[in-house]
């Protein structure tokens, strides 16, 4: 039999049994202690607009090989650097430095880079206020800036 509390005054020694415990879960502590937002340059925002600095490549994690695209950006907000991914064939045509990009995570577990990207945490969503999907498929030109 388990050796939880049972009768009638119960209630409040399960109430705070539960709170301590929940500190053993991780998702529960990087929320209550905002962990998220002290360390994520985009201060907890989903989206954040950034100018690019350069455009590079990365070599892909085992067992894949190639060279994911990627552009070094700078965030308008509070001037940190992060690199972002350009997903979509020849999106890294469309992008040229100094453009004004909007980059949002890439959804890997807690925040964490997805799939054989290393450490590539965002991808490129809009460049220059158009979005990078609609100039990939030709539905619209790159506006002038």
């Amino acid at each position: 039999m388990g050796n939880k509390t049972k009768g009638l005054f119960a209630g409040k020694k399960l109430k705070m049994k539960r709170e301590r415990h929940r500190w053993q879960d991780d998702r529960y502590k990087r929320r209550m202690l905002n962990l998220k937002a002290k360390s994520d340059p985009l201060k907890g925002a989903s989206q954040a607009k950034a100018i690019v600095l350069e455009k590079t490549q990365v070599e892909a994690k085992q067992p894949n090989s190639a060279m994911r695209k990627i552009v070094k950006v700078q965030l308008i907000k509070n001037g940190k650097k992060v690199s972002a991914f350009a997903p979509g064939d020849n999106a890294i045509k469309i992008i040229n430095e100094h453009d004004e990009v909007l980059i949002e995570s890439i959804g890997g577990k807690k925040g964490r880079a997805k799939g054989d990207l290393p450490g590539i945490r965002w991808q490129v969503i809009k460049v220059n206020d158009q979005s990078l999907d609609a100039l990939l498929k030709g539905k619209i030109e790159k506006g002038r800036r």
